[in-house]
């Protein structure tokens, strides 16, 4: 009976071998999901790393395609740091009709409970920001538009949410997002457009400064962690989003982390390969803004050709990933790490 178990477990991974491979060209992180990206053997041998550096040819190069984006002033200071940020970002008119337009208005919303914070996400497709000009304003704003794609990489159609973070202080679990961290192996970027001022005791975003690229520190700890990631006792680690200490991180070369404890109608767009981290709010609040989030494979040499920006799709990434969410919930009979809540305003207390 257990011979029969094995066998058909083996039969199981050898039908799979392909979908690991596709999955490891396509850009999959994950050592625990993927048993090729997760061989000891292979990194041993320098797949991880290799991986790693033809992600970074292929970044440069469609950065490359896309130099135009940016002033140069700008290209420059994110080449150096890994972030770009804008305070006074939105005209003063504009940021008021956006603070006025989602003050009592409830809005479908999904949360994400890690610990003793929710994050709050609510989609802005085509059908809700029809009846919001200055939100659809922002959406489609031409700077924070070619920024994102510049930063990540790709000239594709980022994915953006209103966004609110939310805490509860009497609640003892870790909030995993306070660790310094790196969400994937290659460029990626997310923004933030900050509607209330965010102050130290909010837990503001942190980032290295410069951590978006590699010193020979950073590849020689890499490797290592690619030997044994898939059996790290922290499973975001073993899923490819290396956690590391302030300590570690000035050993791989870098300096002190920046904190975005910044005002009202700040931008801020960062390349979250770099290390990043959530800090520890310390009094009751709650942070509001719109979050945007652009990621593709990381080996194609073409900036565009996006599937997700072809009529039809454009804009409407919230709603495809809440039903697949849904849909792969129904199938797995596991709830969703992204929980839908009914309709809410944006500061309302957390649901879960």
């Amino acid at each position: 009976m257990v011979f029969e178990v094995v066998k058909g477990m083996d039969v199981l991974r050898i039908l799979k071998g392909p979908i690991w491979a596709v999955d490891a060209l396509m850009g999959q992180k994950s050592f625990k999901k993927n048993p090729i990206i997760g061989s000891r053997w292979l990194n041993e041998r320098g797949f991880y790393l290799k991986r790693v550096a033809w992600a970074e040819r292929m970044a440069a190069l469609r950065r490359r395609q896309m130099a135009h984006y940016l002033s140069d002033d700008d290209r420059q200071f994110f080449h150096r740091n890994g972030y770009l940020v804008k305070e006074n970002f939105l005209p003063s008119e504009v940021l008021k009709r956006v603070q006025d337009e989602i003050a009592t208005r409830e809005f479908a919303a999904s949360e994400m409970r890690q610990g003793k914070t929710v994050t709050r996400f609510i989609g802005l497709p085509p059908s809700v920001l029809k009846d919001l000009p200055g939100l659809q304003q922002v959406v489609h704003d031409p700077f924070l538009q070619k920024a994102m794609r510049y930063v990540a990489s790709y000239n594709a159609d980022p994915i953006l949410f209103l966004h609110a973070v939310l805490w509860d202080l009497d609640k003892t679990q870790k909030d995993p997002q306070t660790d310094f961290h790196i969400d994937t192996f290659h460029a990626t970027s997310k923004c933030w457009l900050f509607l209330k001022d965010v102050k130290a005791e909010d837990g503001p975003f942190h980032y290295v400064p410069g951590s978006h690229r590699y010193t020979p520190e950073r590849r020689e700890w890499e490797f290592d962690q690619s030997l044994d990631a898939v059996h790290h006792s922290d499973g975001m680690h073993a899923a490819g989003s290396f956690r590391a200490s302030e300590k570690t991180i000035r050993k791989l070369g870098y300096g002190e982390p920046v904190s975005f404890a910044v005002p009202a109608n700040t931008l801020v767009i960062a390349d979250t390969h770099g290390f990043h981290r959530r800090g520890i709010a310390t009094r009751p609040g709650v942070r509001l803004g719109l979050f945007g989030d652009l990621r593709r494979s990381p080996y194609f040499p073409w900036s565009g050709l996006d599937a997700r920006s072809l009529p039809g799709i454009k804009g409407r990434q919230s709603e495809i990933y809440t039903a697949y969410l849904n849909f792969r919930s129904k199938l797995t009979g596991k709830p969703s790490h992204h929980r839908e809540v009914g309709h809410v305003k944006i500061d309302a207390p957390p649901v879960l």
